[in-house]
């Protein structure tokens, strides 16, 4: 044999032997889905990760004919649903579609029975800002006008929040940067909050916009601001706190999907394929944009870890700052 020959012979195993992982992961991606698929809810029916998860899923039992299972796990914020998903195999049979409450969890909870790096981020499905609404009796148009009352009447102005929630953060940043006194009141679901700010047990309230907007358009509260970094669709005549000159961080309401870590990349690749695929169909982003008033991100799993990361180092920094509690 030739040296040549033999060098030839050499350099070609080792690379039979580099590439072999890569076969062998190639090849996991082209056998799978092996049976039904469990995309993981960690909250209870209604609310809106429950149907954001149930509409893809059709979507995508139609565009593929897989066996599709969405399997609620209420319990702890989000933590109970999230923990089984965190612990499940990492052979692409369980994923997890959540909500952006899901993110806060490590900084509220301790003793949290998984760890943010068991989970890899999938995709960013969408996002849509948050309302700030009042009791329609309430003497507020903007909530420019709620900091000024509360400015004279410090502790007077009540304003319902999530438990444990981005909104409970952003309305404690906000009392802090503005240097006033609101009055907050934790809540431990969207129904009591929906009920408080409707029945006027609360002057101001601030929630999922998907939520408050039958209630605005039905003249039953009224919308004061909306917290993105411009105005939404949903509520065209209702200003930013941004434009109030209110000083805040914009904030978003989102859903994303994650899976276990150690899941093989070529089967995520797919799963993401499949599933930005379902939510761009014409019929799909229409029901998001009624329903949820969605904005449709479909980020990469690299987008969506940057984007994850940077709004816990922004979120986690005000609740430590402020030693704010989850409940």
């Amino acid at each position: 044999m030739t040296t040549f020959n033999r060098r030839t012979l050499l350099v070609g195993a080792a690379a039979a032997t580099l590439g072999a992982p890569a076969l062998v992961r190639a090849q996991a991606a082209a056998d799978w889905p092996k049976g039904a698929l469990r995309i993981i809810v960690p909250f209870p029916p209604g609310g809106s990760t429950d149907p954001v998860a149930r509409i893809i899923q059709a979507k995508m039992i139609e565009n593929t004919g897989w066996n599709i299972l969405v399997d609620n796990k209420p319990g702890g914020t989000g933590a109970v649903g999230s923990a089984i998903a965190a612990k499940a195999p990492p052979d692409g049979q369980t994923w997890m579609l959540t909500f952006d409450s899901h993110i806060l969890n490590p900084a509220f909870a301790s003793g949290l029975p998984y760890k943010d790096s068991e989970l890899f981020n999938v995709m960013l499905i969408g996002r849509t800002p948050q309302a700030i609404c009042a009791h329609p009796d309430r003497p507020y148009k903007t909530f420019a006008e709620v900091i000024t009352d509360a400015k004279a009447r410090p502790g007077k102005v009540n304003v319902g929040v999530l438990g444990a929630s981005q909104a409970l953060v952003l309305m404690t940043l906000i009392k802090k940067e503005n240097g006033v006194d609101l009055n907050l009141i934790p809540y431990k679901g969207g129904g009591p909050l929906n009920q408080d700010i409707l029945a006027g047990v609360t002057d101001v309230a601030i929630g999922s916009l998907t939520s408050f907007s039958p209630h605005v358009r039905a003249n039953k509260v009224r919308a004061l601001a909306v917290t993105g970094e411009k105005r939404t669709p949903a509520l065209p005549d209702t200003p930013t706190l941004i434009e109030q000159g209110v000083k805040s961080f914009p904030s978003y309401s989102w859903w994303g999907v994650y899976a276990p870590t150690g899941t093989p990349r070529p089967i995520v690749d797919r799963m993401h394929a499949e599933i930005k695929k379902a939510v761009q169909a014409p019929d799909v982003t229409q029901k998001f944009i009624d329903q949820f008033n969605m904005e449709i991100l479909t980020t990469s799993p690299e987008e969506f870890a940057a984007y994850q990361k940077s709004e816990q180092e922004r979120w986690f920094k005000v609740i430590k700052d402020n030693d704010i509690k989850g409940d």
